[in-house]
């Protein structure tokens, strides 16, 4: 984009440099996903930042889920109204590496308005989620989770199982599967929300080997699947057979089958850290929380778990705009920004909403105030983020594959067959492979050059 459009763009808005007694604020447009209550949490941040000055005001408004609000904003793009900030959920972190002069890479928005945050101090699986291979940041971390362990201590307790120590090992939790399905006294020993994050991505990430060729995307378009291997093989056909024994439970996709562990149905669930608010508001019995278990034998097992949540993204208007924006309103993005990565702010919503801190100093921020004392596996999944010493791997730092969202649906498709009993668990991931790298092959080709 030019300077000469950006300037006329701020001309004719009239934000040019701001002046003594300029009286309304440089409005900042930002779209998120976050329904109710986190949502009211989140858009508290933009009126707690509103507050903390007068030159600008970033207005949040809730256009549905992560799904929704990214089809509304390449929409938006195209008509000429792009919000200046979109929160995209981290599956959608290819497609927008790939939208060229959509977005202002974040990276260039500090340079140019002379902002610093300091990502060094950001958790190496948050900051490597969504930057560049040579570490220049694409999108702003925001919201960030993980999959973790979530157990009934008391169904734990009346099956004679340990309650203060969940198995580390697969191994461990094939012994306790049974005896949790005779005495635990509740539905269903073990089930899963977020099946692909969860037993696949996630369980990739910790044995260190690869979801995809090409350090997961990251290297490049020309990427492809490689979920159809011995860990994994294993893995799901695990799955499968303890669901037909009455071990297991898939209770459907995305978080649907979440309920079933704060009533009390499921004995175990593997879902998002950030599931504790309402366990804590719901659940009617002891509970406690656990890292993700491994196989026993694996090469370099466990290491890191990988990220979920969003991250803010900086758009342009598009072309039927003249695709950029004023300087002001790039500056007014940029203070909004900073703030939300001050360890205070940060560490504030952390406590409030159950996602992780992204900063180091946000946690330290947390533990000194005595949160984890207070909230007992508060800290799992941050210590679960930097398992293994906090150094990724080409398999641990994240996903970077375009059309990655259908593709979790394709795979959720074909696991659905197996737990169905209409192929094996080697088919589902044969026949997700294929129909996988056929999206991959589509989005190489509209995106290449």
């Amino acid at each position: 984009m030019h300077r000469r459009t950006l300037l006329t763009g701020a001309m004719s808005l009239g934000v040019a440099a701001p002046a003594l007694g300029q009286s309304q604020p440089i409005e900042i447009q930002f779209w998120h996903g976050l329904a109710n209550p986190l949502g009211g949490l989140l858009e508290k941040r933009a009126t707690d930042f509103n507050a903390t000055q007068t030159r600008f005001k970033v207005v949040p408004t809730f256009r549905g889920s992560y799904p929704e609000t990214m089809v509304a904003a390449i929409a938006a793009f195209r008509a000429g109204n792009a919000p200046h900030i979109v929160q995209m959920f981290e599956v959608g972190t290819g497609t927008m590496m790939a939208a060229g002069r959509a977005v202002k890479p974040v990276h260039e928005l500090l340079a140019e308005t002379g902002i610093e945050i300091d990502f060094n101090d950001y958790l190496p699986g948050v900051r490597g989620y969504y930057s560049l291979s040579d570490g220049r940041m694409m999108s702003m971390p925001f919201n960030s989770s993980t999959t973790v362990v979530w157990y009934n201590k008391d169904a734990f307790r009346r099956a004679g199982v340990d309650p203060d120590k969940f198995p580390e090992t697969w191994q461990g939790v094939a012994e306790i599967l049974p005896k949790l399905k005779a005495g635990g006294g509740t539905a269903v020993p073990m089930s899963t929300a977020w099946l692909t994050w969860a037993q696949i991505e996630n369980f990739s990430a910790i044995h260190d080997i690869p979801l995809a060729t090409l350090a997961n995307g990251f290297g490049g378009l020309g990427t492809e699947l490689r979920i159809n291997n011995p860990l994994v093989q294993r893995h799901m056909a695990a799955l499968v057979d303890w669901q037909r024994d009455g071990m297991f439970r898939y209770g459907g996709r995305n978080n649907a089958g979440e309920p079933a562990f704060p009533n009390g149905e499921a004995a175990i669930m593997f879902t998002s850290s950030g599931f504790r608010a309402r366990v804590q508001r719901e659940a009617r019995f002891n509970w406690g929380v656990a890292m993700l278990p491994y196989y026993q034998g694996t090469p370099n097992a466990p290491i890191n778990s990988i990220i979920g949540g969003a991250s803010l993204w900086v758009m342009n208007k598009g072309p039927a705009a003249g695709g950029g924006r004023s300087r002001d309103e790039f500056q007014g993005v940029a203070e909004f920004f900073k703030y939300l990565s001050n360890p205070e702010v940060d560490a504030q919503w952390h406590m409030d909403t159950g996602y992780v801190p992204v900063r180091r100093a946000s946690y330290a921020l947390a533990r000194d105030r005595g949160f984890y004392r207070d909230n007992p596996g508060a800290d799992v999944p941050i210590e679960q983020l930097l398992r293994g010493g906090g150094t990724l791997t080409d398999n641990s730092r994240g996903i970077r594959l375009g059309g990655f969202v259908e593709i979790r649906t394709i795979m959720e498709e074909e696991l659905e067959r197996s737990f169905q009993g209409q192929q094996t668990a080697q088919q589902a991931l044969v026949n997700a492979t294929n129909r996988g790298n056929q999206v991959l092959r589509n989005f190489e080709r509209a995106n290449r050059g």
